[in-house]
């Protein structure tokens, strides 16, 4: 279908490996202007030679990268027709990061949460798409307003994920349900697991499965399969018929986990998030 996204612009954050960088490709070579962003120089300037286009460097670590990342985005893209929050990972142990918050929690979901806020006027004004790389890791996990960050209960890397992708889960479905005062609607997908880069270094279940060969050949997909359904979200879908769904690889899945479906922790989760970033940038 090459040529059936022109005219449409799609940033991809977390682009320059794995499910990204392969959505990336086949999108642009649908016609779409492809804004890919990634935290690697030397895998953002490779992309950006096979791509012709200029790929944003911005590490989710660092807030001060979002700001900046924001900024180039908006300069960049009159309008935003998708938005993917992508990027992210699993550290194997707990950290904090030099803006004060566990690593996991930050760079799976402030971070993207605050671009989301940078640009919204853009989204709105556009009447984006947004599509949340989640996973079925979320039902792990646990939401704890007085804890989110995980500083008074015990820390396992598995499970902070798991609450991230909750999270980032959380947050799509209370941007589908603000869609009407905003136009922006969202969706939410688990890609499978993928054999790329993601739980290189993590112990347990986890590592068995993505730092062992056995592991990654018997339980992991590659790159161009995880990347399907994202390119199917933003290419392929009515974004209203999807606004609020959550996609278990290409199939819509309502078997999620009850507090993924608590429509008011959403709201109060989205309510804290805020607070969070808030008392963030005021230290």
């Amino acid at each position: 279908m090459p040529g059936d996204l022109a005219g449409k612009t799609i940033v991809i954050t977390g682009a320059t490996s794995g499910i990204g960088a392969s959505a990336a490709r086949t999108l642009a070579g649908r016609g779409a202007t492809v804004v890919p962003t990634g935290r690697s120089p030397e895998r953002a300037a490779a992309l950006s030679a096979e791509l012709g286009t200029e790929v944003p460097i911005a590490d989710f670590a660092r807030f001060s990268d979002v700001r900046a990342l924001a900024a180039q985005v908006l300069d960049r893209c009159p309008r935003i027709d998708v938005l993917v929050h992508n990027a992210g990972g699993m550290v194997p142990e707990r950290s904090d990061t030099e803006d004060g918050h566990e690593t996991t929690l930050q760079t799976n979901y402030l971070a993207p949460f605050l671009l989301q806020s940078l640009v919204h006027e853009r989204l709105a004004e556009s009447r984006a798409l947004v599509i949340v790389t989640s996973s079925v890791a979320h039902r792990a996990g646990q939401i704890r307003l007085d804890d989110l960050e995980y500083r008074k209960r015990r820390y396992s890397a598995g499970v902070a994920y798991g609450t991230a992708k909750l999270a980032d889960l959380l947050f799509s479905r209370e941007l589908a349900r603000r869609a009407e005062q905003t136009g922006i609607t969202s969706v939410a997908f688990h890609p499978g697991a993928v054999a790329s880069d993601f739980g290189r270094g993590t112990t347990g279940a986890a590592g068995l499965v993505y730092n062992t060969a056995l592991g990654r050949r018997l339980f992991t997909i590659d790159n161009d399969e995880g990347a399907r359904p994202l390119v199917h979200l933003a290419a392929d879908v009515v974004p209203q018929a999807v606004n609020g769904q959550y996609y278990n690889k290409l199939k819509p899945d309502a078997s999620t986990s009850a507090q993924a479906r608590d429509a008011d922790l959403a709201q109060r989760l989205w309510e804290a998030t805020e607070e969070l970033l808030a008392s963030s940038e005021k230290s």
